[in-house]
């Protein structure tokens, strides 16, 4: 249950803001098998000068057309894995018609303990939702 944070400049069509959010959604699904309607997205746009990704030493420039994702999700799974998301999450974006050099990851890994999701409780802990397992 990976709670996703979409950030990108303000430009582009609502079906294709939607077309990106599916296709990171559709990424998550294929490669951590969680059910397709366990979906949390925030998607967030800002004018193109509030949005500033330098190139990391890589020797590339992004456009643009840059598109910062935040996943949070339990810990557990291997590097393999997150490695398998990264690519999805880029080939399904690329499908979208975002460029390579545009897809930018953040993962943030957290516990059980660290969601709420209402009425003031933790439900993993208290039971009331199973704990996940990472696949």
């Amino acid at each position: 249950m990976p709670l996703v944070r979409i950030d990108l400049a303000t430009g582009r069509t609502p079906e294709q803001v939607r077309a990106i959010a599916d296709a990171i959604h559709t990424a998550i699904v294929s490669e951590y098998g969680i059910p397709e309607r366990d979906r949390f997205q925030v998607i967030t746009e800002h004018p193109a000068q509030q949005i500033i990704a330098q190139d990391a030493g890589l020797g590339f420039e992004r456009t643009e057309g840059v598109v910062i994702i935040q996943v949070f999700t339990q810990r557990g799974r291997s590097d393999e894995a997150k490695q398998g998301l990264y690519r999805a999450v880029h080939d399904r974006l690329t499908e979208a018609g975002v460029a390579s050099e545009d897809v930018f990851i953040g993962y943030v890994e957290n516990g059980p303990q660290d969601w709420s999701f209402g009425f003031g409780r933790a439900q993993y802990v208290t039971g009331e939702l199973g704990v996940p397992s990472a696949s």
